[in-house]
């Protein structure tokens, strides 16, 4: 039993020391792989399909300054506001799903970030524990900026492809700091399934998305650089507006 419990104590030990670790060197480092990247092209092998993956790094500020307003608008309004988890879209999420088919998710930007860059798809408990812990970290250790920019390079944006500056390209045929207004909300009509709605070629309904996108975009300011304070005076029902 003392060598079990040792054995266990070593284990989580391990556990937290490599996490802080791997959450301080992306503090800094680009991210260039994830865990879901690797998913994708086992699944593409084993559906017998040539492989796609596409991904190329680049900073937030070599990125058109409407996609981080683009995201906010259409995944995570209180992105500046919350400190990981948005307890009212949670609550509001809860209330629906109690008495509707269609489910709502609450996931903010920053738990996204989290998933995407440290675990895996799925909807246990047990990856649900692990994404509030490395969500905590990151909010903790990283600034709004750098959770921004991480999750830009490495969210799903297409079949085989991860990142603003991918989909810019391979979508748009342009470079990330090109994409229009227009382009930006189109691109995140898309994150809710970025396999299924596609940016190449979307349909009148993801016409409609970018169309509600843009229009909530006009009540959210240019995304602050690194060391920009938010005004709390600029908000309004949780959503900023531009004075």
């Amino acid at each position: 039993m003392k060598i079990i419990l040792k054995t266990v104590r070593w284990v989580v030990a391990l556990f937290f020391a490599s996490t802080l670790l791997a959450v301080v060197a992306y503090r800094f480092l680009p991210v260039y792989v994830t865990p879901l990247m690797f998913i994708r092209c086992a699944e593409q092998l084993k559906n017998g399909e040539s492989l796609e993956w596409h991904h190329h790094w680049v900073a937030l500020d070599e990125m058109s300054a409407h996609m981080p307003v683009a995201v906010m608008a259409s995944e995570d309004q209180r992105f500046l506001l919350h400190h990981g988890f948005d307890f009212d879209a949670i609550q509001k999420a809860a209330e629906h799903n109690k008495t509707n088919k269609t489910k709502h998710g609450a996931s903010t930007i920053s738990q996204q970030t989290a998933k995407n860059v440290f675990l895996w798809p799925g909807r246990s408990w047990a990856r649900k524990g692990f994404e509030v812990y490395f969500t905590a970290l990151i909010e903790l250790m990283w600034s709004k900026q750098r959770i921004m920019e991480v999750y830009l390079n490495s969210i799903e944006m297409g079949n085989g492809i991860y990142g603003v500056a991918s989909v810019a390209k391979h979508h748009f045929n342009k470079d990330a700091a090109e994409l229009s207004r227009a382009d930006c909300a189109l691109i995140a009509a898309t994150l809710p399934n970025p396999r299924l709605y596609s940016s190449l070629n979307p349909s009148s309904y993801m016409r409609k998305r970018q169309r509600r996108i843009q229009h909530e975009m006009k009540f959210i300011p240019s995304f602050p650089k690194e060391g920009e304070q938010v005004n709390p005076e600029t908000v309004s029902g949780g959503v900023y507006k531009n004075k």
